[in-house]
Order: structure tokens, then sequence, then C-alpha cells
């Protein structure tokens, strides 16, 4: 691409009156041994933090190729697997939208990249997803704000009038699995919307939601991202989370070369519940989805684990075959 990026010119600056501009967002996720990464940009400490997002050029031949385009120039990371994600464009996603004329589409991706090494730019940090959403991660039992979500949802529905506390019942066994129902880790961005419309997230107010929880009710336990990039990062963890279980992506994620547990562990990482090890490497051994190198490592502080590789034929022989999960361990409310 010709252009620098200091005179790129954002979406936000190329709307006129009735006009529509359209802006590509990527979800840019690798693993890592402390779990699932996603790339987040800040180009100085007075800009919110952001996915890696720029406008569609009119040069470019697909939408794809100028996602790929320009991540590579903002960041130097060449994109391996890619896939559109959805096309966000509600009037008020962030607060500045409303005194603007015109209307900015984004259409978001998700990227998969082996490893989160440093590339050129300064301004491009990787962070943990559950920075962003710590209530979505199981593996240790209960995240530590869980009771005051639950407290606040408790709250909602109790001041619901008659006819409508049935609804939001309802909806908080479906999102959150409460008080007794199965956590479904695919409903990550359910869970985010169900938080947005109490008011519990402080984009909310920022947006100028309706909300039912004042400002200050808000969970600051978590970071916020630029405009609605949160609520895209929530979609792009539930498409992964639901992926993984009918199509070998999680491979996208892992070396050449891994053990058993390195695989365990990143799935976990990306569903956050934790798996039954036996039942987990007799599903993976069922599909046949990895074969044996002929190596050993002694890296696993134990006996010398065996190394494993993907077995890419499976992509012909059954192109509709994932890792899907076993049964889960018992979910527990106290922690660890």
């Amino acid at each position: 691409m010709s252009r620098s990026e200091s005179s790129r010119a954002q979406p936000s600056q190329l709307v006129g009156q009735d006009a529509v501009a359209v802006e590509l967002s990527a979800v840019i996720v690798s693993a890592s041994p402390d779990g699932p990464m996603v790339l987040v940009r800040q180009p100085d400490a007075q800009s919110p933090a952001a996915l890696p997002f720029g406008p569609l050029e009119p040069f470019h031949r697909t939408i794809e190729e100028g996602l790929r385009a320009w991540v590579e120039e903002l960041t130097g990371y060449d994109l391996g697997y890619v896939e559109q994600l959805y096309t966000f464009g509600d009037a008020n996603r962030h607060a500045s939208a409303r005194a603007r004329a015109g209307r900015v589409l984004s259409i978001g991706y998700l990227a998969l990249i082996h490893e989160a090494r440093p590339r050129r730019s300064q301004n491009s940090n990787w962070h943990s997803w559950y920075r962003f959403f710590p209530w979505e991660d199981w593996r240790n039992a209960e995240p530590a704000i869980m009771p005051s979500i639950r407290e606040s949802i408790d709250g909602w529905i109790a001041e619901a009038p008659r006819d409508e506390r049935k609804s939001r019942e309802e909806r908080m066994r479906l999102t959150f699995g409460l008080p007794d129902e199965r956590w479904n880790e695919e409903l990550v961005l359910e869970r985010y919307e169900l938080l947005y419309e109490i008011g519990l997230v402080p984009e909310a107010h920022r947006d100028g939601a309706s909300c039912w929880a004042p400002r200050e009710a808000a969970i600051m336990a978590a970071d916020s991202l630029h405009a609605d990039h949160r609520r895209i990062l929530a979609t792009g963890i539930s498409r992964l989370r639901g992926k993984i279980k009918y199509r070998p992506v999680v491979f996208e994620l892992m070396p050449p070369r891994f053990t058993f547990l390195q695989l365990q562990r990143t799935v976990e990482a990306l569903a956050g519940v934790e798996l039954h090890k036996p039942n987990f490497r007799r599903l993976v051994e069922h599909q046949g989805l990895v074969e044996e190198t002929g190596a050993v490592t002694s890296k696993t502080g134990g006996r010398p684990a065996r190394l494993l590789r993907f077995r890419r034929e499976i992509l012909v022989e059954r192109p509709a075959s994932g890792i899907g999960l076993p049964p889960l361990r018992q979910r527990s409310t106290s922690r660890r």
C-alpha cells in the first residue's frame, strides 16, 4: 500500500451528510502459555485501546484483501486463517457518532496466527482476551467477578414489572446459567449484550443507552475498547468457541509439533472451561486429528512427552471434523 499510517484517513473522517463509510475491524487471536491473546492497538495515551481497524479503500480488490493489506502494514503480521464475522452498524456505535452525519459500518473479521511475537508497530500489544471478559474464564472455577454480576442481575430481575420478570429470569438462565443451569461457553456475545442492556459495562453509559443500573455500578474490573470493539471481540470469541467443535481451526493456533497436554490446555483456554483429560484424549484420537512425530520432549517437567502434529489429510478425508468438547468437569462456585 502506498500510504503511510500517519496519512491514513479513518472512516470517521470520511463521513459526510447521508454518507456511509465502511471500516474493517480485525479480531486477531494467538495462543500463549497464559491463554488466548488478542492484538490491541493504542496510538497514544489519550486514545482508547482498539482492535486493529481501518477503512475499506476503493483500490482493494476484495474486502479480505483490504483487511490483510492494512493489518500487515500497521502491525507487521501476515495473517493466515481469516473469516468474516458480522457487519456492525448501530447508529450509536460510539458516543461521537450521534453528533455526526452519515453512518460508519464496520465489517468484523476473525484471524488466527501461530505466535504472538512482537512485530514492527510499537502501538500494538497482545492482551489476554479475559482482560476484557473476566467473567468468561471458568478454568479455575467461578471467576471472582461473578458474585457482583449475579447480585446486579438479581436486582434487575426483582425490579422488573410482573409481566416481564419471567422473561428476564429465562434470559439470566440462558446466558449466565444462573442459578443452576449449565454454563454455555459459546454465549459470549449474549452475555455481553445483557450486561450492556442492564448498564453493567461502562460503554453502555458512554453510548447514551437507556440502562437500569447507574453509571457507578458499571463493572470496571474489565477493560473497555474503542467504539463497539468489545462487542466485535465478543462476537469473535463466540465464533471461535463454537467453531473448534466442528472444524480443526484450533491447529491454526498450535506450533508444528505439540504435546497432548499443550493441545488440551489451548482448547481449555479458548473455551474457558476445564476438560476431563482422559475423555479429551479419547475424543482427539477417535477423530484422527493428530499423529505422532516419533519425537519426544522433556520440557514438560515430568516424564518425556510424545510430540504430535496435526494430520492435514483430515481436511480432505472429513472436512467437517473438529476437536469437539467432551463432557465438562462439574462447575464449582468456589475458587481454588
